[in-house]
């Protein structure tokens, strides 16, 4: 889950339903990336994986919070992405490469345990097997592919954990997003709608995105959709 703290409450939004609103930031990108397809459907199934972990609030005795993204037991982790990862590549090679790269990154980044590690050369192996099966133009773009993911994710990440029309430079990208030598910075024109300094679009689109909130005292308190208009000017 994607955790975001009110102050008696918590906002929940699943990962997969993450992903699939920074698929929608990915579609609209005016630089088209190359293989389109593949691309696309790696970003928006690249949490693919959470949706078992994300089927029910699972909570955590020792933080007296929802269990998030961040501290979900590192064992389990690692399974539901194996699990997930193996999913994708019966259905596209490609798109299970980047989100593989994208997963290894982040464990290496910020695990450090024995079973990310693991996890991690592991998912390098599997790199290297579906990277002997690529075109020179597959190749080539995986790079430049597996930054628009990771930028993408970064979009979805800030108006999932971020109240809408909320404050100047919040976190957890006080400083913008950086993609292929160009800064952006996301503003809020009001509490519905966003739009990219500069923009990046070349068309304005919506994005609606399940939540549901539960009191800290557990109890169930509403499921909603956050919908939003992302503008271009």
């Amino acid at each position: 889950m994607i955790i975001r703290e009110r102050s008696d409450s918590y906002v929940l939004i699943k990962q997969h339903d993450h992903a699939l609103a920074a698929g929608e930031f990915a579609r609209r990108w005016a630089k088209r990336p190359l293989p389109l397809d593949s691309t696309l459907y790696a970003i928006a199934n690249h949490d693919v994986a959470w949706q078992g972990p994300d089927a029910e609030v699972r909570w955590n005795e020792e933080t007296g919070q929802p269990y998030s993204f961040v501290d979900y037991p590192p064992p389990e982790k690692v399974e539901a992405y194996a699990e997930g990862l193996d999913w994708l590549e019966e259905r596209d090679s490609y798109a299970a490469c980047l989100c593989s790269m994208h997963y290894e990154t982040l464990l290496r980044r910020f695990g450090g345990g024995e079973v990310e590690e693991r996890f991690a050369d592991g998912e390098f192996q599997r790199q290297e097997r579906l990277r002997a099966r690529m075109s020179g133009e597959e190749l080539e773009n995986l790079e430049r592919n597996l930054g628009l993911l990771r930028l993408c994710d970064g979009l979805s990440l800030f108006v999932c954990l971020n109240e809408p029309g909320g404050e100047e430079d919040p976190p957890p990208y006080p400083e913008g997003f950086e993609f292929e030598g160009e800064r952006y910075r996301p503003v809020w024109e009001d509490r519905s709608t966003l739009r990219l300094e500069p923009n990046p679009f070349y068309e304005p689109f919506g994005l609606v995105i399940p939540y549901q909130t539960v009191g800290k005292d557990r109890r169930p308190i509403e499921s909603g959709r956050l919908e939003l208009r992302v503008v271009t000017s």
